[in-house]
C-alpha cells in the first residue's frame, strides 16, 4: 500500500502553533502517509449504496423452524467460542441478588432441606429423600470418572448400593454419617487441587441435612470443573473440525434465513468502492496530463477482503450493524478496537515527546522505559465510558513536562508548546494522531497480506516505542481474521465474483 504523504497539509495544520521546537517533530513524520488513514474512516455507507441491504422476499416461518435455527445459532456459537477463546471457561451460575429467580429457588431449596429434616427427625427416622439424593450423589461421582478408573467404579458402586441401602434403612441399620465419610473421600480423590479447602472443610461438618447441602455445593463446583477439563481436552480436536462445523450451521441458517448475507454484501461492496476509489485517485493526472482510465486495475478478491477487515477496525458499533458472518467476534473486534486507539494515543504522545525533547535522552532507554510506563498507567482507562481523553491527556502533559524537566530544562515556551501539542491529541483530526494512525493500519495490512508469516514486517517509522503493543494487538487481529476466512471464504468469494464484475 502506498505510502503518500502530503507534507503541506501536515505543515499548514501546525503553522499555528509553528516555532523551532517543532520542527524536530516535522522531520519525524516527514515521508508518512495518510492514504490508508483517509481510506479506512470510520465505517460509513458508501452514497451508492446507501440503499442496501436489499433483502429477500419475506417468508413465513413456524415457531419450531424459529426454535431449531435459535438453537443451531446457539450450537455454531458456543462451538465458536470455544475455538477461539483461549481462555474460556464455564463458569458457576450466580443469580442477581434480590432478583424472583434467586428468591424461588432459595424458597424452593429451603422447603426440600426442611422436608429432609423432619424426615430424618421422625422416630424412627424416614430416609426415603435421603437415599434418593445418595443415589444423585453416586452418578454424579460416577461422571467424574475416566474409561481406566476401575477400581473406583468398583468402589462406588460397592459402597453406594441403593439396593443394600435400602434394606439398610428398613431394618434400622443404615449409617449416614458413614456412608458421608466415604463420599468426602471420594470427593476428595476425584476434585480438582483448586476444590481440596472446599472438600476439607466438609469434615467439619457433623449435622446431616448441613453437611448433604454442602455436599452438593462443592459436587456442582466439582461438575463446573469437569466441563472445564473436557473443553480444554477436546478443544484441539475441536479445532480440526469446527471450520466444517461452523460453515455447516451457517449454511442451514442461510437456507432458513436467505437474507443472512446482506450486510456481509454491503460490507464487501463498500471495501471494492473504497479501493477503486483509492486506485482511481492515485491515477489521476499531474497538471498538464492525461488520465488512464486503463491503469485502474481491479483490486484482487484477496486485497478487498483484508480491506474490508480493517474497515471493521473503525466500524461504528452503536449505529451499523455488523456483518453476519463475524458477528459472533464483534465483542473481540470491539475490543481491538480500543487498543488500538490506546496505542495510537499512547504512540502519539511519546511520539510527539521526543521529537521536542534532546534526542539524546529521547534515544535512553530507561528514560523512554519509564515515560511510556507513566503515560500507559495514565490511559489505562481509555475503555471506559466515563473516560475523557482531554482531561486525561492535560494530565499527561504535566507528568510529561514534569519528567522531561527532571533530564534537562525545556524553558517556559517549550513546554506550553509540548503540552499544547499533548492536549491536541485528542481530538481524532490531529495531523500527527492521524500520521500515526494510518502506519498502525499499514503495519496491520502488511501482516495481514504477509500469511501471519514470521518475522514481523519492519515496523514504520515512530512507532518504535509502541511495537510490543501493536505486534501484541497484530497477532490477535491477524489470527481471528484466518479463522473468519477459513469458515466463510467459500460466502466471500461467491459474493465477490459478482461485486468485482459489477465495478
Amino acid at each position: 500500500m502506498s505510502e503518500n504523504l502530503d507534507k503541506s497539509n501536515i505543515n499548514e495544520a501546525r503553522k499555528s502553533k509553528s516555532n523551532d521546537s517543532e520542527q524536530g517533530l516535522e522531520d519525524t513524520v516527514e515521508g508518512s502517509d495518510e492514504a490508508l488513514q483517509e481510506r479506512i474512516k470510520p465505517a460509513s455507507p458508501t452514497p451508492q449504496r446507501v440503499q442496501r441491504p436489499h433483502s429477500s422476499p419475506p417468508r413465513f416461518v413456524t415457531v419450531e423452524e424459529l426454535l431449531e435455527t435459535a438453537k443451531g445459532v446457539t450450537n455454531m456459537a458456543l462451538a465458536h467460542e470455544i475455538v477461539v477463546n483461549g481462555d474460556f471457561q464455564i463458569k458457576p451460575v450466580e443469580l442477581p441478588e434480590d432478583s424472583l429467580e434467586k428468591r424461588i429457588k432459595e424458597i424452593v431449596h429451603k422447603a426440600f432441606w426442611d422436608c429432609l429434616s423432619v424426615q430424618l427427625s421422625e422416630d424412627p427416622p424416614t430416609y426415603g429423600h435421603a437415599i434418593k439424593l445418595v443415589g444423585e450423589i453416586k452418578e454424579t461421582l460416577l461422571s467424574f470418572l475416566l474409561p481406566g478408573h476401575t477400581r473406583l467404579r468398583n468402589q462406588i458402586t460397592e459402597v453406594l448400593d441403593l439396593d443394600l441401602i435400602k434394606q439398610e434403612a428398613e431394618n434400622g441399620a443404615l449409617d449416614i454419617s458413614k456412608l458421608a465419610e466415604f463420599i468426602i473421600g471420594m470427593m476428595g480423590t476425584l476434585c480438582a487441587p483448586a476444590r481440596d479447602e472446599e472438600v476439607k472443610k466438609l469434615k467439619d461438618i457433623k449435622e446431616i441435612v448441613p453437611l448433604f447441602r454442602a455436599i452438593f455445593s462443592v459436587l456442582g463446583l466439582m461438575k463446573v470443573d469437569m466441563a472445564n477439563f473436557a473443553i480444554s481436552s477436546i478443544r484441539p480436536h475441536l479445532m480440526q473440525q469446527s471450520v466444517e462445523y461452523e460453515r455447516k450451521k451457517f449454511q442451514e441458517l442461510l437456507e432458513k434465513q436467505p437474507n443472512s448475507l446482506d450486510f456481509v454484501t454491503q460490507w464487501l461492496e463498500e471495501a471494492a468502492d473504497d479501493l477503486m476509489n483509492q486506485k482511481y485517485k492515485n491515477s489521476l493526472p499531474t497538471v498538464g496530463g492525461a488520465a488512464c482510465s486503463e491503469d485502474v486495475t481491479m483490486p484482487s478478491p484477496v486485497a478487498v477482503q483484508n480491506y474490508a477487515y480493517l474497515k471493521l477496525l473503525k466500524w461504528d458499533h452503536l449505529q451499523r450493524p455488523f456483518p453476519e458472518t463475524v458477528l459472533m467476534d464483534q465483542s473481540r473486534f470491539q475490543e481491538l478496537q480500543l487498543q488500538l486507539e490506546h496505542v495510537t494515543i499512547l504512540g502519539t504522545v511519546l511520539l510527539v515527546t521526543f521529537s521536542m525533547v534532546a534526542p539524546g535522552i529521547s534515544f535512553q532507554a530507561d528514560f523512554a522505559g519509564k515515560l511510556k510506563m507513566i503515560v500507559k498507567i495514565l490511559l489505562t482507562d481509555m475503555h471506559l465510558p466515563s473516560f475523557h481523553l482531554k482531561d486525561a491527556l492535560t494530565t499527561v502533559g504535566e507528568k510529561v513536562c514534569m519528567e522531561v524537566g527532571s533530564c534537562l530544562s525545556l524553558g517556559p515556551d517549550k513546554e506550553m508548546v509540548l503540552k499544547g501539542q499533548i492536549q491536541a491529541v485528542a481530538s481524532p483530526d490531529d495531523p500527527v494522531r492521524r500520521i500515526m494512525d494510518s502506519r498502525i493500519l499499514a503495519f496491520l495490512e502488511t501482516y495481514l497480506a504477509s500469511g501471519h508469516q514470521k518475522p514481523f514486517p519492519t515496523v514504520p517509522g515512530g512507532l518504535g516505542p509502541v511495537q510490543k503493543e501493536l505486534e501484541e494487538v497484530a497477532i490477535k487481529f491477524v489470527r481471528l481474521v484466518n479463522y473468519n476466512k477459513m469458515v466463510f471464504s467459500p460466502y466471500y468469494d461467491a459474493l465477490l465474483s459478482k461485486i468485482l464484475v459489477r465495478s
